[in-house]
């Protein structure tokens, strides 16, 4: 089965949102970079919320999409976790964390993706 990188997003943010994740946001950013095609931002307020989260991604996009991601890293910290799936790359925070990193403001200009979560 083939996904695309706006599918594959989409179950990431929806496993991320089943999570209880805050905050979360796709950002298109197929024109600004070759990079990847969408970062998905999101919030745990704890190690162990962002744990859980990044647990949840990493299983629905295997059984939803068939896809494991090229790596996953931040995991020692647990304060920003990167999961990497090539075209998509998803970005689990800590509240500070997020604060202090702003990738939103850094990637100003790319267009945001309605995601409709409950």
């Amino acid at each position: 089965m083939t996904v695309t990188p706006l599918e594959l997003a989409r179950v990431a943010a929806l496993a991320a949102d089943s999570k209880k994740a805050r905050d979360v946001v796709l950002l298109d950013l197929s024109a600004q970079t070759d990079v990847c095609d969408y970062f998905l931002i999101c919030t745990g307020e704890n190690p162990r919320q962002v744990d859980a989260i990044v647990d949840e991604v990493r299983e629905k996009v295997s059984a939803n999409c068939g896809v494991s991601p090229i790596s996953c890293e931040g995991r020692e910290g647990l304060s920003w976790v990167l999961v990497d799936y090539g075209s998509v790359v998803v970005h689990v925070f800590k509240p500070e964390t997020r604060d202090f990193y702003r990738l939103e403001r850094l990637w100003g200009d790319a267009p945001r993706v309605e995601l409709d979560l409950a």
